[in-house]
């Protein structure tokens, strides 16, 4: 994986196609606008990449923090003085930016797992929003820190929060108030699936477990399940259940469905050995 190695990222492969990537800027996972490029870059070289991944595990190389959010001193919008047009042109474009960055596990093809940790501040819940699944340590506290800093959350959080989670209140609780809250409260909200005992250890070894169980899948099957629920969240059931008979209509044509169905009637294990490479999205 020396191909996706970068300067703040660590990348490992602790399974059988499956990836871990750990969040590496000293001293508190501080995003700067050359750290959030490399994120960027890494979750969409995957989609390129020539191995087989199939699951990827996202969480922090340090116990204590998954991110402090933006780095302020590194923010261009600090360090423009001039309120002109132009300015405020740029403004938007240096937010359009940070989005765009936000949002790569989506474009990505592969089912993205967030393990969760310590501190997750501002842009840190945007980043793990974006995520496929959220599982959480029981030491994790969140705050959606925009607000005290003056400003809307505008890099994905208010935008993910009620597509994502259930409980619109609390969502708005924590949105207006800025106020620290727990992985037990991010359960209640449904930020996080799963609140697992313990701190970075236990919950990346839990992701792991569930990336693994993902990877023995036909990587055709989750690829496209990722697409589909992408796109079921966003549109209509009709619009939805048209766009699904399309996908599958050219998904049928890989292997992966003979092999599934054949495993299942010879009670084999042959299904976790699937050997068609996932459709980019």
């Amino acid at each position: 994986m020396a191909s996706l190695e970068s300067k703040y990222i660590k990348i490992s492969s602790p399974a059988p196609h499956v990836l871990l990537l750990e969040l590496n800027r000293q001293p508190v996972n501080a995003f700067s606008t050359e750290f959030l490029k490399e994120y960027e870059c890494t979750f969409d070289a995957l989609s390129r990449h020539p191995d087989d991944i199939r699951a990827v595990v996202l969480s922090s190389a340090f116990p204590n923090m998954f991110s402090a959010g933006i780095d302020w001193t590194c923010e261009p919008r600090c360090r423009r003085r001039h309120r002109s047009c132009t300015s405020r042109i740029s403004y938007r474009d240096d937010i359009l930016d940070i989005q765009h960055a936000v949002a790569a596990p989506e474009r990505c093809p592969i089912p993205v797992i967030a393990a969760v940790h310590g501190i997750v501040i501002g842009l840190g819940i945007d980043i793990i929003s974006a995520c496929d699944v959220r599982y959480a340590a029981s030491d994790a506290k969140f705050s959606i820190k925009a607000l005290d800093m003056g400003l809307a959350a505008d890099a994905g959080t208010l935008a993910y929060l009620q597509k994502i989670t259930g409980n619109t209140s609390l969502a708005h609780e924590l949105a207006y108030t800025a106020r620290t809250f727990s992985s037990d409260e991010a359960e209640k909200l449904g930020l996080v699936s799963r609140i697992v005992q313990g701190g970075r250890d236990a919950v990346v070894a839990a992701a792991l477990q569930l990336a693994k169980d993902i990877a023995s899948k036909s990587p055709v099957a989750v690829s496209g399940t990722k697409r589909l629920l992408l796109h079921a969240r966003d549109h209509s059931v009709a619009e939805n259940l048209e766009y699904t008979a399309t996908w599958n209509s050219a998904a049928l044509q890989a292997t992966d469905l003979q092999q599934s169905v054949k495993a299942g009637m010879t009670k084999s294990k042959e299904s976790s050995k699937f050997l068609s490479l996932r459709p980019k999205l």
